[in-house]
């Protein structure tokens, strides 16, 4: 796995469909743990947890397998520019 595979699935899916209008920044070296920063109106009036989900979701049995780790930054547009 590596981190332009990854940022693909969270902005297109994999398993359901991506998160529509997201853009991802995804970073890792060793092909199993990785940092993600992810911007979607999708997150607007969800807290943190439910954020994260909708990421997890996007990527479906990878996560945990394929990605060992994914450590999420989710941010709305609007928290993204501030």
């Amino acid at each position: 796995m590596d981190a332009e595979t990854i940022r693909k699935l969270i902005e297109t899916g994999f398993e359901k469909a991506g998160l529509p209008g997201a853009t991802a920044q995804v970073r890792g070296d060793d092909g199993v743990h990785f940092e993600a920063t992810v911007v979607s109106d999708a997150f607007r009036g969800k807290l943190p947890l439910a954020r994260h989900r909708l990421v997890y979701a996007t990527l479906g049995e990878l996560m945990g397998g394929a990605i060992h780790a994914l450590q999420l930054k989710t941010v709305t547009p609007e928290e993204a520019g501030s």
